[in-house]
């Protein structure tokens, strides 16, 4: 689905964005000066290769147990430890805001304790990369100035936080083989993009399902649609099409929503199929 929100440009946020582009200068100074590159010091504190070049860059917050491994692997003294304090202030006053067509939305996912995801078009927001989410907010029409687009690309990294918070929300995603194949970004954001599929269907709350282009009687041609039961509330629904959305309240209209994403999961791979077919499409990268 292609929804997401900016960060509006108040001092605020743009004080955050410089504090983080400032740490990252940090954490690239120290790991050239420790002679690691950036896959390798990935490997050694248990993160990706492309989570440590977006924190270099300042495009990704900096998680206190992520300064804290930093600090101590290389050997810093103290001085990433030290910025804990300062990146939490900095995120309490850089309220992430989204425009008015997705801000209902944003709230509720954010309290989410179960969410399920049908996506036939684009690759879900949550499961998107750095490079594709850049990749499509480049191109998309009319253009966005380049400023926008970085920020809508660590607005939409930001939402991913939901699903390694602790506990994490119940979560399913059923995605069209359609949307596996399309190299969004070129080839190489394509692999890394699938690459980042296999990781996310590894967590425990996550689930991830294919539906197969050769099913014949498909059971939800309408569209792209999410369920979502944020805590302590009833399940809602959650439309959108060209930056026009729809939050479904009505009961009997969720409840048809919550079959029809039933039978869809039903009719698609299992997770262990899926799963193959996605290492399968990533060796005919």
């Amino acid at each position: 689905m292609e929804w997401d929100g900016a960060i509006d440009g108040d001092d605020d946020s743009e004080e955050a964005a410089d504090l983080f582009r400032v740490i990252g200068r940090q954490v690239r100074l120290l790991r050239e000066r420790a002679g690691l590159t950036q896959r390798e010091l990935g490997e050694r504190l248990g993160y990706s290769e492309e989570l440590i070049r977006s924190l270099e860059r300042g495009r990704r917050t900096p998680q206190p147990e992520f300064l804290d491994a930093a600090d101590e692997l290389l050997d810093a003294g103290g001085l990433l430890r030290a910025a804990k304090e300062d990146v939490k202030r900095a995120k309490a006053r850089a309220r992430v805001k989204h425009p008015a067509w997705f801000k209902d939305y944003a709230k509720l996912e954010r309290q989410a304790v179960e969410l399920h995801d049908y996506s036939t078009l684009a690759m879900p927001g949550l499961l998107q990369t750095e490079d594709h989410a850049r990749a499509v907010f480049t191109s998309r029409q009319p253009l966005l100035p380049d400023d926008i687009v970085e920020q809508r690309v660590l607005a939409r990294m930001e939402r991913q936080e939901i699903l390694t918070s602790w506990p994490p929300p119940l979560t399913t995603f059923t995605i069209e083989e359609s949307v596996l194949r399309r190299p969004i970004g070129g080839h190489e954001v394509h692999r890394r993009q699938l690459e980042k599929l296999v990781e996310f269907a590894g967590l425990r709350s996550v689930e991830l399902q294919v539906m197969p282009t050769y099913v014949d009687e498909h059971p939800s041609l309408g569209g792209p649609f999410i369920l979502l039961t944020p805590k302590g509330r009833a399940q809602v629904g959650y439309l959108e099409v060209q930056n026009i959305s729809k939050l479904i309240t009505d009961l009997e209209e969720v409840r048809m929503l919550s079959a029809r994403y039933g039978s869809i999961r039903g009719q698609a791979l299992n997770p262990r199929e899926s799963l193959v077919l996605i290492e399968k499409i990533l060796g005919e990268q």
